[in-house]
């Protein structure tokens, strides 16, 4: 198999992002406020049906270093939720394959139940389809709150199995197809690693989806969402709080702004709450276990901070068609 395409970039410096409130050459590191919660996240667990060459969460069928969910404990968070008095909150789910979670549909139901906007990361592949008859009956009576968002790296089987293994591509089509075919409301997760522009990608997931007859307006950003690059071996600045200004970029932009994730880890008695869905692993940045608590700023300490959010302007939040 062709080796995966790669950006050349040096290595990041061992002296970056080691110390929580300043930056390598000593300048206050930025840090990002909770402006109101607008996303509440729920990975569902990191077992996943595939072993994707870059998954920035090294999602396989054995890594469970974060353990599946359940309904009860999804349930408490919405009930706070509810208590809170705030506005309706959108919720996510993503993983792993949130399919693989045996609580999975019945976390969905309650969400819809209570009337949140509801967002599925999914492969599409042989875990949802095994779920055909209860996403039909979802479908039915839930079909303006749900939104699946079907991961395709890029609109060639050639790329795309690069990435995520021999006819990955043609079982994720299958499976976007049937989605497009059934009426539900369908957005396609693509990559901006294969040297591409923006407008030549568009054009090839356009084309993909006219042949395929799929519902997706691929020049739609909110219907194709092109993520930005992960790797946190490689070099990159760290934000400090002068860069708003240089940069010209908002902070309350930020996804941390406005979100916050619950995972559960390996062992843990109880779910912890994190800023965002691209840090899952580092215990420095658990904000607690209620979303009571959960409001404190976050400092951006991490390479994804800068490279997706910041400089990438990257966002897994569900954006308003």
């Amino acid at each position: 198999m062709t080796d995966v395409p790669t950006q050349k970039y040096p290595f990041l410096e061992k002296a970056k992002f080691n110390d929580l409130h300043v930056t390598k050459t000593g300048e206050m590191r930025a840090s990002v406020q909770l402006t109101g919660l607008k996303t509440l996240w729920f990975n569902t667990g990191t077992l996943c049906n595939l072993t994707c060459k870059n998954c920035y969460i090294e999602s396989s069928p054995t890594n469970d270093r974060l353990v599946y969910l359940t309904t009860p404990e999804v349930t408490a968070f919405l009930d706070e939720l509810d208590s809170s008095k705030s506005a309706m909150v959108e919720v996510g789910f993503t993983g792993g394959e949130p399919f693989m979670n045996p609580d999975f549909l019945e976390m969905v139901t309650e969400c819809v139940e209570r009337g949140h906007r509801v967002l599925i990361l999914t492969n599409a592949m042989r875990p949802m389809m095994k779920c055909e008859s209860a996403l039909l009956n979802l479908q039915a009576r839930f079909a303006h709150l749900i939104t699946m968002r079907v991961s395709l790296d890029h609109y060639t089987a050639f790329l795309h199995d690069l990435y995520r293994g021999d006819r990955a591509f043609e079982t994720a089509l299958r499976g976007l197809k049937w989605l497009s075919d059934n009426s539900f409301k369908v957005h396609i997760a693509g990559r901006t690693v294969w040297g591409e522009t923006e407008k030549m990608l568009r054009a090839g997931f356009g084309c993909l989806c006219n042949r395929e007859n799929i519902a997706v307006d691929a020049f739609d950003a909110s219907q194709l969402i092109l993520f930005p690059e992960m790797d946190e071996t490689l070099d990159v600045p760290e934000i400090t709080e002068a860069c708003w200004s240089v940069l010209g970029v908002n902070p309350d932009d930020m996804m941390c702004a406005t979100s916050r994730m619950v995972v559960k880890r390996k062992g843990a008695l109880k779910p912890t709450i994190l800023p965002c869905t691209l840090l899952p692993y580092d215990k420095g940045l658990e904000l607690g276990s209620t979303l009571k608590n959960a409001g404190k700023s976050v400092k951006l300490n991490h390479p994804h901070c800068s490279r997706f959010c910041v400089l990438g302007g990257g966002s897994c939040c569900i954006t308003q068609d």
